[in-house]
C-alpha cells in the first residue's frame, strides 16, 4: 500500500468551500483510490464501508445531535440499534452517520440497506457533502414501520469528486418543529455503499507516485551536513547519485548510494547519499544512475532560511486578537473586543489582546507561556537574527519585532491574572468552537474559565523571563511583569494542586494536565534567575527528585527549568542545582541523539503523536542546548537533522511549513485560511499522527504506515492544524541553526574536589546544609550527582560505605542534634 499517495483537488471540506486553487497535494490513499482504479464492476464492486453488518459492534458509526435531539447507538442481535430519546426540533436533530467516503464524479454507486423502527415514523437516507452547502449526492425519504424494508438505490455521482462525503440517516423531527415522537429505536443492517462502475471516472490528478529522492526542500547552509534519502529496492535506487545545478544542468557532485535500511515505520527501504561537500551557493536537484526523475529543487546558501525564519515570526502577528490585523492578503478586522464573563459568575473582565492559539480563536495561558519562552530563548541565542522590519505595527521602533510581538502576548496574559489572589485564569474562549469564519465573525459570549496552578506556574515562569528580557528596554513594564510573577508564586505557595479540566459545558481546547510539578520546577528556576533569591533555588531543588525535570511540551515543561538554570549568570549558580539541571538535560539529549542516529530520516522520535512536529522541534532545542554544554557528542548535527525533517526530509516528502518548499500544506485546519480560501504562509502544521484522531485521518489513513499518517486536509485537525506553540520551537530551532558559533555554557561552579573536602559539604560551598542532604538523597536513588572524589565525604556516619544509614545520620545532624558528628570521630 505504500506505492501511491493521493492528490486531491477542489474538495468541499466540512463547512469550508475551497476553490480548485486550494488543493491537497499529498494524501495517503488508505485503500481508497488504489483499490478503486482496479476497475469496479457490478460483478466485482468496490465496497466503501468497513462495517456493514454490525456483527462486531458499531465501529465507524456515530451520532450527531442538535436542537434538543438525543440518541445513542449499540449493536443488538447483529443490527445497529439507534435508541432515540428525543428527536429535537430539526430533521437532523438526531443524525446517524458514517465518515469518510470517497465519491468520484461520474462513478456509478449502489446504496442499499435494511431498516425498521419500533414506531411508525419518517426518516431520510442520503450520501451528502459534509459541510459547505451539505448538498446530497443521493437522497431517499422513507416511511418506517416495525417491518424491515430493504432499500436498494443505484445512482451516478454528478457532482465534483468529494473524498470526504458522509452517509447520513436523518432521524430527527420529520416535521421541522413538530411534536416529540417519544422514545423509540431504529434498526439498521446490511448497509452497503459500493462503487460498481468507474469506467467514466477521471482519476488524473488523484494518484501520484511517492518521490524516490527526499531532501530538505528549502535547502541547506553551506557548511551543514547534507544527506539525501533514496527509497526503494537496490535495483530501483541505483548505485550512484548526482547533484545537479538547476540553472546550468551540470553535475557538481557524484556520490555513492549506501545503506539499504528497512524502515518499518514508513514501510519502505531507505538508502543514503552524503553530499556535504557541495557548499557553493545555488539551486540544485538530485538524480541517480537509475532514478531519472529529479528530486525537488533545493537551495544552498547563507540566506537559505531567512524568509522562512521571518515568516515563522510574522505568523504570530497574523494570529493577533483584539485588534485590526493590517495585512492586505491575510488581515482581519478587530475581533473579540467585548469583556469576558468569569465562568459561573456575573463578573466581567477585560481580556482583550494576545494571540489566537491555533486553528480556532481560543486563548490559553499554558501554551501561551511555552510560546513566549521559546521566542525569548530564540532571541537570547542570537539577537542579531531578529530585525525591526517585519511589517508589524511596531516595526521601526528600534526594538526587535519579536520582542514587540511577545509583549503583545504578555500584555494579554497580565489581564488573565486575578489581582487579588495572584492566581491565573486558565483560558478564555467561547463555549464552543466557531464555524469556519474569520475571527471578527465569532460573536458568542467570551468565557474566562477558573484559575489553575498549571496556568499560574507557567505564567509565573514566563513573567520572570519577561522581566529579564525587557528590563533594559522598558523598566516599568519589566517591573510590572516581576510583580505579577511574585504574586503568582505567592498563589502557588498557598494552593498545592488546582489541576484544570474543562467544565462539561465548554467544548474548546482543554490543555488539562495531571500534575503541576514540572510547571513549578520551571517557575522556581526562572524566579531564582530573575531575582537571585535563594528561596526559589531551594524550591527548584525540592522538585529535583521528581519526574518533572524534562520536556518542552505545553504539558511537560521541566526542561525550561533546566535551560534557565544552565544559562543563567555563573555567579548565581550553585553546584547542586547546576548538576541537577545538567544531568536532566543531558539525559534527555542523549535519548534524542540515540534515536536520531538510529532512525533512517535522522528524526529524534520513534513514535508519532498529535503535534509530532512540535516534539521534533523541541528535540532540536534540547540538542542545541546540549551542544552548548558538551561538544563531545554530535548534538548540533542531530539538531540540524530535526530541521531537515520539518522542511521536507521525511517519509511524507512534505515541507511542513506552509508556503515554503515544493510541497507544503495548502489546506491547514486554520479558520482564517479556510474562510479566506487561501493558505496563510509561515505556519508549522502538527504533522504525522499515527493515532488517527479525527474523521478525515481515520477515514483516509487507516492503512497508512505510522510515519506517513499525515493528510493535508482542513478537516484533519489532528495532523494538519497549526498552533502558535508549534511555530515557536521552530523559531528557536532555526535561531540555533543560524548561529554557527553557539555560545558555550559556562562550566558552572567549581567542581567538588577542587579543594580539601568537609564531611557533609557535598557541593563544596563551605556549608553543610539541606542542599547537601538533597544531593545525598539523589545519589541513593540512583540519580547520582556525586563524583568519586566527593563520595568519601558522603559517608557521614564513617561506616566505610555510603548508604541509607548516612541519610538518617545526616538528617539527625541537621535537626541540631548536638550528639551527632559528621565523619570519623577525632581520637
Amino acid at each position: 500500500m505504500n506505492k501511491f499517495c493521493v492528490k486531491v483537488a477542489a474538495l468541499c471540506l466540512s463547512a469550508a468551500m475551497f476553490t480548485s486553487a486550494f488543493a491537497v497535494p499529498s494524501l495517503w490513499n488508505a485503500g481508497t483510490v488504489a483499490d478503486v482504479v482496479s476497475a469496479a464492476t457490478e460483478e466485482e464492486p468496490v465496497e466503501l464501508l468497513k462495517n456493514t453488518d454490525f456483527e462486531s459492534g458499531t465501529k465507524k458509526w456515530a451520532t450527531y445531535t442538535a436542537s434538543g435531539g438525543s440518541a445513542k447507538i449499540s449493536a443488538e442481535d447483529g443490527k445497529l440499534a439507534l435508541k432515540v430519546a428525543t428527536v429535537g426540533k430539526l430533521n437532523y436533530g438526531v443524525q446517524l452517520y458514517y465518515d469518510i467516503l470517497p465519491m468520484y464524479q461520474n462513478g456509478v454507486y449502489r446504496f442499499r440497506f435494511d431498516i425498521s423502527s419500533d414506531i411508525d415514523r419518517k426518516v431520510e437516507a442520503m450520501v451528502q457533502q459534509n459541510g459547505g452547502k451539505y448538498q446530497s449526492y443521493v437522497w431517499k425519504g422513507l416511511e418506517l414501520t416495525s417491518e424491515p424494508q430493504t432499500v436498494d438505490i443505484t445512482f451516478t455521482m454528478k457532482a465534483e469528486t468529494d473524498q470526504f462525503a458522509r452517509m447520513v440517516f436523518n432521524c430527527g423531527n420529520p416535521e421541522e418543529g413538530g411534536p416529540e415522537l417519544g422514545e423509540h429505536t431504529i434498526y439498521l443492517d446490511n448497509v452497503h455503499l459500493e462503487l460498481i462502475d468507474d469506467s467514466k471516472v477521471d482519476y488524473t490528478g488523484f494518484i501520484v507516485e511517492e518521490e524516490k529522492i527526499i531532501t530538505n526542500q528549502i535547502g541547506y547552509l553551506p557548511d551543514m551536513a547534507k544527506t539525501a534519502v533514496f527509497r526503494g529496492s537496490a535495483e530501483e535506487v541505483g548505485k550512484e547519485f548526482y547533484v545537479v545545478n538547476s540553472e546550468t544542468k551540470k553535475t557538481v557532485y557524484t556520490g555513492e548510494i549506501t545503506g539499504g535500511v528497512e524502515n518499518a515505520s514508513a514501510d519502505e527501504v531507505d538508502w543514503y547519499g552524503d553530499f556535504s561537500e557541495v557548499k557553493e551557493a545555488g539551486k540544485y536537484y538530485i538524480t541517480t544512475d537509475v532514478i531519472t526523475d529529479p528530486s525537488y529543487e533545493f537551495s544552498i546558501g547563507e540566506d537559505v532560511y531567512d524568509k522562512a525564519f521571518d515568516a515563522s515570526v510574522y505568523m504570530l502577528y497574523l494570529q493577533r486578537c483584539g485588534c485590526e490585523v493590517a495585512d492586505k492578503d491575510y488581515g482581519h478586522d478587530v475581533c473579540h473586543a467585548s469583556e469576558a464573563v468569569i465562568y459561573k459568575t456575573d463578573e466581567k473582565i477585560d481580556v482583550t489582546g494576545g494571540w489566537h492559539d491555533a486553528g480556532d480563536y481560543g486563548r490559553y495561558i499554558v501554551p501561551a507561556a511555552k510560546t513566549v519562552a521559546d521566542l525569548l530563548i530564540a532571541y537570547e541565542k542570537n539577537p542579531e537574527l531578529f530585525g525591526d522590519d517585519l511589517g508589524i505595527p511596531e516595526s521601526g521602533n528600534k526594538i526587535p519585532d519579536v520582542l514587540d510581538e511577545v509583549r503583545y502576548e504578555l500584555e494579554w496574559m497580565l489581564k488573565m491574572q486575578n489581582k487579588e489572589t495572584g492566581g491565573v485564569y486558565h483560558k478564555v474562549s467561547c463555549e464552543n468552537f466557531p464555524g469556519y469564519v474569520l475571527p471578527e465573525k465569532e460573536k458568542d459570549t467570551l468565557i474566562v474559565t477558573p484559575v489553575s496552578t498549571t496556568a499560574t506556574a507557567d505564567f509565573c515562569a514566563s513573567m520572570a523571563m519577561a522581566y529579564e528580557w525587557y528590563k533594559d528596554i522598558d523598566k516599568e513594564f519589566a517591573d510590572k511583569c516581576l510583580v505579577a510573577a511574585e504574586s503568582a508564586w505567592g498563589f502557588l505557595e498557598k494552593n498545592p494542586d488546582l489541576i484544570f479540566a474543562n467544565p462539561k459545558d465548554i467544548k474548546t481546547g482543554d490543555y488539562g494536565d495531571k500534575s503541576d510539578v514540572d510547571e513549578r520546577y520551571w517557575a522556581a528556576a526562572q524566579m531564582y534567575r530573575a531575582t537571585g533569591d535563594t528561596k526559589y533555588e531551594e524550591a527548584f531543588l525540592s522538585y529535583a527528585g521528581t519526574k518533572g525535570k524534562s520536556g518542552l511540551d505545553w504539558s511537560t515543561v521541566g526542561a525550561y527549568g533546566n535551560i534557565a538554570y544552565l544559562t543563567m549568570d555563573k555567579e548565581l549558580q550553585h553546584e547542586e542545582a547546576y548538576e541537577v539541571a545538567k544531568s536532566a538535560l543531558l539525559k534527555e539529549a542523549a535519548t534524542a541523539l540515540k534515536t536520531a542516529e538510529t532512525t533512517p530520516y535522522g528524526v529524534a522520535i520513534s513514535s508519532y503523536a498529535w503535534g509530532s512536529n512540535m516534539t521534533i522541534a523541541n528535540c532540536g532545542m534540547i540538542l542545541q542546548t546540549a551542544a552548548m554544554i558538551d561538544d563531545s557528542a554530535d548534538y548540533k548535527k542531530a539538531a540540524n537533522e530535526q530541521l531537515n525533517y520539518l522542511f521536507g526530509k521525511n517519509p511524507c516528502g512534505t515541507s511542513f511549513l506552509t508556503g515554503y518548499g515544493t510541497v507544503s500544506p495548502v489546506a491547514p485546519h486554520h479558520r482564517p485560511s479556510m474562510a479566506l480560501e487561501k493558505c496563510v504562509p509561515g505556519m508549522l502544521v502538527g504533522g504525522v499522527n499515527s493515532n488517527l484522531e479525527d474523521p478525515a485521518a481515520l477515514g483516509l489513513l487507516e492503512d497508512a504506515p505510522p510515519a506517513k499518517c499525515f493528510i493535508d486536509n482542513a478537516e484533519s485537525y489532528s495532523t494538519n492544524e497549526i498552533t502558535i506553540y508549534w511555530n515557536s520551537p521552530l523559531v528557536a530551532l532555526l535561531a540555533g541553526v543560524l548561529t554557527d558559533d553557539a555560545p558555550s555554557v559556562e562550566p558552572g561552579p567549581s567542581e567538588p574536589g577542587d579543594k580539601e573536602g568537609t564531611y557533609g559539604d557535598l557541593d563544596n560551598n563551605d556549608k553543610v546544609e539541606l542542599t547537601d542532604l538533597t544531593l545525598l538523597s539523589l545519589h541513593l536513588i540512583g540519580d547520582s550527582l556525586l563524583g568519586e572524589d566527593v563520595l568519601k565525604y558522603a559517608d557521614v556516619n564513617a561506616s566505610g560505605k555510603v548508604d541509607i544509614a548516612d541519610l538518617a545520620h545526616f538528617k539527625q545532624y541537621l535537626s541540631k542534634d548536638e550528639t551527632v558528628v559528621l565523619g570519623p570521630v577525632a581520637e
